[in-house]
């Protein structure tokens, strides 16, 4: 199946010489000259890939692709800058909101292609690793099938749940607020309060018993931290 590109920019020359020898590559070609309209298309139509100038017009780039990463819809959407903003400290601060790659126009197609498929190939394994199971202890998570397996015996999590372990296995070590878990599993569309976070931990404690002691740790006042490293 070809590769989904959405590319967003509001110059019409740009979106069609860049459609035109993507195409050519046999890349199936989305577009989208505003902000607005390009997060509705990375929603419902979930590219492979969005080409993203920063300049446009309401939302620019920088704002598309920090909603972007929000989303966990959109969040592992690979993202290139194509833009004609080139100091130096504005591809640093590219790069930082998340981007894969940073280039500066005028577009040199060749040079183009080469790095999209290289970013490509980058998110691709990258998927595959955060496809693998995790395993903490004798508890394994599956985040292909949504299922924990806890000594050999299903774990019957809700997704909101399971979503929640996951996203803390996925960073183990590292303390995650309750502000970013929120956001990343509900949405920031989406009007809950921190204690969701609080009940929904305390389950899953429950449901993990005593496999399960000890592996979420409450950082009072900021949040939760996953206290295991894989194994």
């Amino acid at each position: 199946m070809a590769k989904k590109i959405l590319i967003v920019d509001d110059e019409q020359d740009i979106i069609e010489l860049l459609t035109f020898n993507l195409e050519a590559e046999g890349y199936s070609v989305s577009s989208a000259r505003n902000g607005d309209d390009a997060l509705l298309q990375a929603v419902s139509g979930k590219p492979d890939l969005i080409i993203l100038d920063i300049m446009l017009p309401g939302k620019d780039g920088r704002e598309i692709i920090q909603e972007i990463r929000k989303n966990p819809a959109t969040a592992n959407m690979a993202v290139i800058f194509l833009t004609a903003k080139d100091s130096e400290l504005d591809e640093v601060l590219g790069l930082e909101l998340g981007a894969d790659d940073y280039i500066i126009k005028p577009i040199r197609i060749q040079t183009l292609l080469a790095r999209i498929k290289a970013v490509l190939r980058k998110n691709k394994n990258s998927e595959s690793a955060a496809s693998a199971a995790i395993i903490l202890g004798d508890i394994e998570i599956e985040p292909l099938n949504y299922r924990v397996i806890r000594a050999g015996r299903p774990v019957h999590l809700t997704r909101k749940e399971f979503e929640i372990l996951l996203f803390l296995a996925q960073r183990p070590q590292r303390v995650i607020t309750r502000d970013v878990l929120l956001s990343a599993i509900w949405g920031e569309d989406i009007v809950v309060i921190d204690r969701t976070i609080d009940v929904h931990i305390r389950k899953i404690r429950e449901k993990l018993g005593r496999a399960g002691d000890g592996l979420i740790e409450t950082i009072k006042g900021v949040g939760y931290r996953l206290a295991q490293k894989n194994t």
